[in-house]
């Protein structure tokens, strides 16, 4: 099923898994002005998680559980932070600047949060609400160079919370050929999970998120391949 806002996959049932993917399109919704530079942005990774969706898609196929995929880029409005935080919407990346987002009013930046940030987090809710899971799991992905700096971590495990379980899912991760990191090459520590963090704390259930290098995952077969191997080191980490 997919709205303007989200598009929502699978069903939940008692003891299965949540997967969200906040970065899943790149799409602007019309009305947006986008320049040349912008398009260029919306086509990297500041526009989307490139390759984030697909494996969102198949692990909740192979899982048959809930997914609830964003459907508006993070460069609109990013779904993966508070609804007050400075970086929700903005105006400038390191690569340039956003042509839409040059001066948002207050009505503006209120009215896209009732059209597409507030139903994102509804419809996990609803997910979440409408069995018992075990595990609340946001999938994201990642540049294999960052300013000029080469990543070697292919996957990296986020928390805040849950560190033991977050632990065996690196080690498993390993185990499946990954070069795997905890909290790289971002921390959770320092709240990079919100919307992960936001939902599982709400539900009283264990959260984590993943980073993927998206080289490993830059079209559906090799994201589809990907999601078969994350898939086996969560089943082996018990989460």
């Amino acid at each position: 099923m997919k709205t303007e806002a989200v598009e929502r996959l699978g069903r939940a049932r008692p003891g299965g898994v949540v997967y969200t993917c906040e970065h899943a399109s790149n799409r602007v919704p019309r009305g947006h002005r986008v320049d040349a530079p912008t398009r260029a942005l919306l086509r990297d990774h500041w526009g989307y998680d490139i390759g984030a969706a697909w494996v969102t898609r198949a692990l909740a196929r192979v899982e048959d559980s809930a997914a609830v995929l964003g459907r508006t880029s993070r460069l609109v409005l990013d779904v993966n932070r508070a609804p007050d935080d400075a970086s929700l919407i903005v105006a400038h990346t390191h690569d340039g600047a956003v042509s839409f987002n040059g001066a948002v009013s207050a009505g503006e930046h209120a009215a896209r949060v009732a059209r597409w940030y507030a139903p994102f987090h509804e419809a996990v809710d609803a997910a979440m609400a409408a069995a018992p899971a075990r595990l609340l799991f946001s999938v994201h992905s990642f540049t294999p160079v960052w300013r000029g700096t080469p990543r070697d971590v292919e996957a990296g495990v986020l928390f805040d919370r849950h560190d033991d379980l977050a632990e065996r899912l690196v080690e498993t991760l390993r185990g499946e050929g990954f070069r795997t990191e905890p909290n790289e090459p971002y921390s959770g520590k320092v709240g990079l999970i919100y919307s992960a963090a936001r939902h599982g704390t709400r539900y009283g259930i264990p959260y984590l998120e993943i980073e993927l290098r998206q080289d490993l995952v830059r079209t559906r077969p090799l994201a589809e391949a990907v999601a078969a191997r994350v898939r086996r080191a969560l089943l082996a980490s018990g989460a």
